[in-house]
């Protein structure tokens, strides 16, 4: 075609846009493998995106509510529109990377801050769940690739000035993650779509590193670079946590200056930890002869140990709480009779047990566990202290997966009312096979508590999604039935304007009464105080009950006959639309039109000058004689009561607004879970879900998110006051337990 040549291939016009002195330093295999690996994931990224369409329109056919089908039908507008933009910045962001490896230069490596005990910062929910997804993601591509991926950054070291890890590498997975995620963070959306396309990226994008490995190396070794490496076995499961030997990247001593500062953040925190705990150091020890020399254990041997203890943790039904120190006491002591020699455990080990074993002294007197988790969490003591042991930076990394475990457990814990049915829970029976597997699978090998960590929150976030739907319909009922009310409570009081006071035909008043009340209510509700409807309807109320009563104007008569043809059509108009009983309608259409003709042989008798009416005349205010209609006396005030309510009674105890009761009701935020007192053997667990103004009810909901309990201001403080409520605290419980243990520490150490 004659138009060929205007066809500019992206591998050639990309780089034009940044600068051109660092292209030129690459070698040109270096450019064809990149250029390669940038058409392969371009073509991926397509298959991704001219699937997001169908994958989230299948999402919003199954939505549940409007809401969310919304939430899906506007993500894939915004996918649509900024699709190219994503794709671009992704692909830049590739180039960069590869423009980087022709840069021989030292960067200073970013290093953990000093943690604050004092105030522990909490991970967002939803970046807890992306980066559980991204880990996830990352995890399964080098279980699998992590050979191919390993030899062709071997061959890459071999061609550029500054070496660089299997992590640094511009096609590993950790790396294609962060450019996806950074070129989509224009998109508008939520965590919830957020996922679903992270789960298209895998299935699309990574599903296929294998062949971006396979021809990235082909095309090295064709070109003569290390044609010898040879593909080794893939690793079996168990071999996962071996660290794996430094490459040699880390031969270069500012990389391995870099690692140590790596490693020298997480050793302070625990040396300050250290600090504290030296205190309690020397406690732990078996009883041995005042003169024996003392051989401490090694880690190793300690871990041996804990594998052995692990295997008999107490079951749930013994009731039985593991004294962790008292146990590793008794187990030293006969180690030391067996070998004839006195054993003791490091200082740092030391540190470590006492540390843990305060932890959970804390996590077992918590009050905000339910008391059967709580003694199901009780059992990962050992677990806990062998990953302690193995990582000191469980104690100073918050996204640490045994930390995030025990932090996510607590969390969807805390709406659990332990009921005595607990062990056909859901969430009970998924925390009790997390304990059971972490005590007969894990030796040594912390990779464990990243796949039970991913496991739960798919779980929970399950379980999140079907309670949020229940409790968003929840919300919608309460907001709806407030609407209801308010506009219930307006047509009473034009009812009442019009109607106390006055003596009416019974029928009339009854239908005013049960009838068109229904009509001026859903009039309220659809069109509002201000519409015409609502005065049309107004309008009708009053033409209804001066249509029958007693006139003697002259002028009445005529008023009367045009009014009555609009009027009876305004009745029967605005019944049906409030689908009201046909046959009741009838009914009062025959009495209203008995009421009427009795009113034109008023105005006749009037004309001849009788000028006693008969209805006055013959009928009493409640009853009904063989000469008129019954006739009602309203002397009370409407009240209208909409279906299944339930009317909420102030306590009469009226509270200052400064009252502490009212004080803690005021501390309370949707989102708040509560305990309450139902009485002396139950408690009732729940959520405020949403506070209805104006009337000020408070809504709670279950961890469904099915309503379990209203409540109005007063009745709240009423309950705060005599110690029948307290609020949760909903912060995570691993964080809370480290800064009590520290703040005890550190008395501790004051006195």
């Amino acid at each position: 075609m004659h138009n060929d040549e205007k066809v500019v291939p992206l591998s050639k016009a990309l780089p034009l846009q940044g600068a051109t002195p660092p292209l030129a330093r690459l070698p040109v295999v270096l450019l064809q493998v990149r250029d390669k690996a940038a058409q392969q994931l371009k073509d991926a990224l397509q298959a991704l995106f001219d699937n997001a369409d169908d994958t989230l329109f299948e999402m919003a056919d199954r939505a549940h509510s409007n809401s969310d089908q919304n939430t899906f039908f506007e993500a894939m507008r915004d996918l649509r529109l900024k699709r190219k933009s994503i794709e671009r910045g992704f692909l830049d962001k590739f180039y960069e990377s590869f423009l980087a490896l022709g840069q021989y230069q030292i960067t200073e490596p970013v290093l953990p801050t000093a943690v604050s005990f004092d105030k522990l910062e909490l991970v967002h929910n939803d970046e807890l769940e992306k980066t559980v997804a991204v880990d996830a993601m990352v995890a399964k591509v080098m279980s699998r690739d992590s050979v191919a991926l390993g030899q062709l950054t071997t061959r890459l070291n071999e061609l550029i000035p500054q070496p660089i890890t299997d992590d640094g590498n511009p096609v590993a997975p950790a790396m294609l993650c962060n450019f996806f995620l950074q070129a989509g963070r224009s998109l508008g959306v939520g965590i919830k779509v957020k996922l679903i396309i992270l789960k298209l990226f895998e299935k699309y994008v990574l599903a296929n590193t294998d062949h971006l490995y396979a021809e990235a190396n082909q095309l090295l070794v064709a070109t003569g670079i290390l044609p010898e490496l040879k593909a080794l076995p893939a690793r079996r499961s168990s071999d996962r946590a071996a660290p794996r030997a430094r490459g040699p990247a880390l031969s270069e001593p500012a990389l391995a200056d870099a690692a140590d500062k790596l490693d020298k953040g997480v050793m302070e925190v625990f040396s300050a930890l250290q600090e504290l705990l030296f205190q309690l150091r020397g406690n732990l020890a078996p009883r041995h002869e005042p003169d024996a020399e003392v051989r401490p254990i090694s880690s190793k041997d300690l871990l041996r140990l804990l594998s052995h203890l692990q295997q008999y943790v107490p079951s749930q039904e013994t009731g039985d709480d593991v004294d962790l120190r008292n146990q590793l006491e008794q187990l030293l002591t006969r180690v030391s009779v067996k070998s004839g020699k006195s054993r003791s455990f490091g200082a740092g080990d030391e540190d470590v047990i006492n540390l843990i074993a305060m932890l959970f002294e804390f996590i077992l007197d918590d009050r905000n566990l339910p008391h059967s988790l709580r003694a199901l969490i009780g059992r990962l003591q050992i677990p806990m202290l062998k990953v302690a042991v193995l990582d000191k930076s469980f104690f100073s990394r918050g996204s640490h997966p045994a930390r995030r475990l025990l932090n996510e457990i607590a969390t969807a814990a805390l709406g659990w009312g332990g009921r005595d049915d607990y062990q056909r829970d859901s969430l009970y029976v998924r925390v009790e096979q997390i304990v059971q597997r972490l005590l007969n699978d894990f030796v040594d090998d912390p990779a464990i508590f990243s796949d039970l960590l991913a496991e739960f929150l798919a779980f929970t976030s399950d379980e999140r999604r079907r309670s949020e739907l229940l409790e968003q319909r929840t919300r919608d009922a309460e907001e709806g039935r407030a609407r209801a009310e308010l506009a219930r409570h307006r047509v009473q009081q034009e009812l009442n304007q019009r109607l106390l006071g006055k003596t009416l035909p019974e029928a009339v008043v009854r239908l005013l009464q049960e009838a068109w009340s229904k009509v001026l209510l859903l009039t309220c509700l659809k069109h509002g105080e201000a519409s015409a409807e609502w005065q049309a309807g107004l309008d009708t109320v009053d033409d209804l009950i001066w249509s029958v009563e007693l006139h003697h104007e002259p002028e009445a008569r005529q008023r009367l006959l045009e009014l009555v043809p609009g009027l009876l059509k305004a009745l029967r108009d605005g019944l049906t639309s409030a689908a009201f009983d046909p046959f009741a309608t009838s009914e009062f259409f025959s009495q209203l039109e008995s009421l009427h003709v009795q009113a034109f042989q008023h105005f006749s008798r009037l004309q001849d000058g009788q000028g006693e009416d008969i209805r006055s005349a013959a009928a009493s205010p409640e009853g009904e004689t063989e000469h008129g209609p019954a006739m009602m006396a309203v002397v009370e005030e409407i009240v209208l009561v909409g279906p299944d309510e339930q009317v909420l009674s102030e306590p009469s105890l009226q509270l200052p607004e400064d009252d502490p009761g009212l004080l803690m009701v005021d501390k309370l935020r949707v989102g708040c879970w509560v305990e309450i007192l139902e009485d002396e053997d139950h408690k009732l667990r729940c959520k405020l879900t949403t506070i209805v103004e104006p009337s000020g009810r408070y809504v709670f909901v279950n961890r469904t998110g099915m309503k379990v309990l209203e409540k109005t201001r007063m009745g709240l403080a009423v309950e705060f006051r005599r110690g029948a409520i307290r609020i949760l605290d909903d912060a995570l419980l691993f964080d809370r337990a480290l800064a009590s243990v520290i703040g005890n520490l550190r008395k501790l150490k004051g006195s």
